[in-house]
């Protein structure tokens, strides 16, 4: 089985996150925007170039938050998670997406995810004070 190295950006605003629905490719659901690890990027490399490519946004400031190992029935995803803070005044409009929505933390299950993306926003409402503490921006 092939492995895929992927990166998945949490976009923190005003006490919220940003997801969308995925409506191509082989999964369709709701997902933290991302993408592929090309060979000649780094893992932060490839996150700012997937979320600018996506949504049309600049990243201000990133932080490693997690890897999630997830087998699907053709491959198996390596994906690294970072939260991500949006360059002021700017906002996200995606381009490879039917919906997206600001969640906050009771609001985290309130959309089907993905599986790999299920396992972060899992662990997200857990540990929302931890992740988004105001210390960090």
């Amino acid at each position: 089985m092939s492995t895929v190295d992927v990166v998945a950006a949490v976009i923190w605003k005003d006490g919220r996150i940003y997801a969308a629905h995925r409506t191509h490719g082989e999964l369709l659901g709701w997902e933290f925007p991302g993408g592929k690890v090309e060979k000649s990027e780094t893992p932060e490399q490839a996150l700012r170039r997937e979320v600018r490519e996506e949504l049309g946004l600049e990243l201000s400031a990133t932080w490693y938050l997690d890897t999630v190992e997830r087998d699907y029935p053709t491959f198996h995803l390596h994906m690294d998670v970072y939260v991500c803070i949006p360059l002021e005044g700017s906002e996200p409009h995606s381009n490879e997406h039917d919906a997206e929505r600001w969640l906050s933390q009771d609001e985290l299950l309130d959309v089907d995810w993905l599986p790999a993306d299920a396992d972060v926003a899992r662990s997200l409402g857990m540990a929302w004070d931890e992740v988004f503490t105001e210390g960090r921006f």
